[in-house]
């Protein structure tokens, strides 16, 4: 069928089942559905009386599925309205009758149009293939296990639809069950391709029918010569979520370099009183050495340290590229006029008092105007933000300016100062710190955008507890990964799933798992913990991009080897096979009672030559693509000794072009500390008093390099 002519096909259908104002479709009306989109079902037909389905029966001429067909009763199941295996006329004469009395019982209102036959399907593997609308991603494509474990086991992946052939297949290994589905004691593989084409057809119908919610084809039976779906269920929307405004790249390049590049500030609400936010901002602004002008906006002052004082933003001489607020939210509204008269691209609301306590018409306000003037908002209920390599504080917290190449984003503030407090205590030199507070206006994707092309940043880092349009962020994400790392932190991991869901796919999709395997299949490394995210933030640019997956423990304490390996294990790396000419040579250099193989335990007890003997091996062999290091203090191989040979063998054959990520495991007392800290400084990321840390930040390290294609 032509592609116009079946979207024709279902257009006519769902217009019909809205103007008799239903949201379900019928078992008969979703195969029409599945006939227009060639979504494999069994045969079926709907008798209206006995006498057709003993007919439709014989017809089919074998054991067959009856089933309730009602616009009122949605799970036919819990009606009692599906029999399974009926054959013979007196047997399909009993089962009609029994199945719509059981209807009439669970719901007496109920419309009854009749009963389906069909097709009783051969057995095979149970999968579930469907779509639901997440008000985050949008159409989402679902596939999983299925049959009555699906909801158990919940063992389903998502990704954005819709899905090419290939996303397609790929669904198949994404599950942790992908290994029934190609054969297990001495079954038959199933048709790998043929569920892949129901679900590439599934994300085709609900990217083609905004107004379908959701799709359900549980379960699908595969078997090695195919895939059939032996029930469709689809439902429609209540209503089509409202479409945000959207801006272009270069619309969104434009305004963000004006605002974390700024030649001139505004300071609404300045102030010369210690102790006012006003106060706090200007200071900041004054004090971090801001080159540009600073325009302090205050009607009951002329002077605010030092500066002139002009009553309204309008007043200001010249252009204006930020406009920063610090004045209560009620009087937002009106100052934002005044900013927007001035063409002022950039507003950055620092007040609290809108959304986050319930004033949504407030903010609603402040949006319409926003919009209707051109200007960008940042927040409100933020406390601002940094642009170090512009020596631009503009917050009312602690100053900071360690420049660097990590930007930092929270929608929180108490999270922004905890980013805050371990750049400074772990010499984290950042391009930028950006709250993003109530989101009113610019959001994640708007700051990946920049960021990506910013060529201070090496790094971007974001906590959030949502995304407004999380198809914009996977676009701005899948945009800069292959240039840039991003590591996301997505609070609210634990949340329930999905209220009013109508499907089994529509109960599976919860928050949590659409944005897990979303953000996987945009690139991005999802952090479990804050503290992780801003380890992963430090040191992601520290180490070189790997070459390949071969990873070699080299420990002085078999007990940390243990613990290594299974970080490796935990965090999708890949132990390497040593193969015999590479264990001889490593054999070498460790005594006859340690170890060699992966890990190579050189024991406690060696001195600093076989340390850096057997490091050297291991950066010089070119199939050894990152080595793990296992430390243990000892007054043999003291810490301090440990970190600067080892620093020293990294740094010359980096020289020479040979360039691996070096992580390190340091266990001792707390001299492994400045240790550990001499080696980061030095591009081996080292950590004292954990064997599982390096190891995550290795694992962080290799998934981008695999999202970002160099692996």
């Amino acid at each position: 069928m032509m592609a116009e002519d079946r979207e024709l096909r279902v257009r006519s259908l769902l217009d019909t089942v809205r103007a008799e104002g239903r949201t379900a479709l019928t078992a008969p009306e979703g195969k029409v559905i599945a006939d227009a989109y060639g979504i494999a079902v069994p045969g079926e037909e709907l008798a209206t009386d006995v006498e057709e389905a003993v007919s439709y029966a014989a017809r089919f001429g074998g054991p067959v599925v009856m089933k309730i067909v009602s616009p009122d009763i949605l799970h036919k199941t819990d009606a009692g309205g599906v029999i399974v295996g009926v054959e013979g006329a007196a047997d399909v004469r009993a089962a009609f009758h029994e199945i719509v009395e059981n209807a009439r019982a669970y719901d007496a209102s109920a419309r009854i149009e009749g009963v389906q036959v069909q097709e009783l399907l051969p057995q095979g593997q149970e999968v579930i293939v469907g779509a639901v609308t997440d008000p985050t991603f949008g159409k989402v494509v679902a596939f999983g296990l299925g049959g009555v474990l699906v909801e158990v086991l919940k063992d389903v992946t998502f990704r954005l639809a819709p899905v090419s052939a290939d996303e397609a297949l790929s669904m198949l290994d994404s599950i942790r069950s992908a290994a029934i589905l190609h054969g297990v004691r001495g079954q038959a593989g199933v048709d790998r391709w043929a569920i892949a084409e129901q679900i590439r057809r599934v994300s085709q119908l609900v990217a083609d029918f905004p107004e379908i919610a959701e799709v359900d084809l549980n379960p699908v039976i595969a078997t090695p010569e195919g895939a059939v779906a032996a029930d469709i269920r689809v439902i429609l929307a209540e209503s089509v979520p409202k479409r945000r405004r959207t801006y272009t790249r270069e619309e969104i390049l434009t305004s963000m370099r004006r605002l974390m590049q700024p030649s001139s500030v505004a300071v609404i609400g300045a102030s010369s009183e210690q102790g006012k936010i006003g106060n706090s901002v200007m200071r900041n602004l004054v004090d971090g050495g801001f080159a540009g002008e600073i325009h302090p906006v205050n009607p009951k002052a002329d002077d605010i340290l030092g500066r002139k004082a002009y009553k309204s933003v309008t007043d200001v001489p010249g252009e204006v590229d930020v406009a920063v607020f610090a004045i209560p939210a009620k009087f937002v509204a009106s100052a934002l006029e005044e900013v927007g008269r001035k063409k002022i691209p950039n507003a950055v609301l620092i007040p609290s008092g809108f959304a986050e306590t319930g004033e949504h018409e407030l903010q609603e306000e402040i949006v319409a105007i926003a919009e209707r003037h051109g200007v960008r908002l940042l927040g409100p209920n933020i406390y601002g933000y940094y642009s170090t390599w512009q020596d631009l504080c503009a917050t009312f917290c602690t100053p900071y300016d360690v420049k660097g190449g990590v930007a930092l984003t929270s929608q929180s503030g108490g999270i922004g100062m905890a980013i805050l407090g371990f750049a400074r205590t772990t010499k984290t030199g950042v391009s930028a710190i950006v709250g993003l507070g109530n989101k009113s206006d610019l959001d994640e994707d708007d700051l990946l955008t920049w960021f990506g092309e910013d060529p201070h940043t090496e790094c971007i880092a974001m906590h959030l507890e949502d995304l407004k349009d999380g198809r914009a962020f996977v676009e701005a994400a899948r945009a800069t990964v292959p240039k840039k790392p991003v590591v996301v932190l997505k609070a609210g991991r634990t949340a329930a799933g999905a209220k009013a869901a109508g499907s089994h796919t529509g109960a599976l999709a919860g928050d949590d798992a659409v944005y897990d395997d979303i953000l996987r299949q945009a690139g991005v490394i999802r952090a479990p913990g804050l503290n992780d995210m801003l380890e992963y933030a430090r040191a992601l640019p520290v180490l070189p991009a790997p070459q390949g997956d071969n990873v070699v423990i080299i420990t002085g304490a078999g007990g940390s080897g243990v613990l290594l390996s299974d970080a490796v294990t935990d965090n999708g790396l890949s132990l390497m096979e040593i193969p015999p000419d590479l264990d001889e040579a490593f054999r070498k250099f460790i005594p006859p009672f340690g170890a060699a193989g992966n890990p190579v335990d050189i024991t406690g007890g060696e001195p600093p030559s076989t340390y850096e003997a057997t490091i050297r091996l291991g950066l010089e062999d070119p199939r050894i693509h990152a080595l793990v290091l296992g430390y243990w203090h000892t007054i043999v191989t003291p810490p301090m000794v440990f970190a600067e040979l080892t620093a020293r063998v990294v740094a010359e054959f980096r020289e020479r072009g040979i360039e691996k990520p070096v992580v390190a495991s340091l266990a001792g007392d707390v001299e492994v500390e400045e240790a550990c800290q001499y080696l980061y400084e030095r591009g081996v990321v080292a950590y004292p008093y954990t064997t599982e840390k390096p190891v995550a930040v290795l694992g962080a390290k290799y998934r981008w390099a695999r999202a970002a294609g160099l692996l």
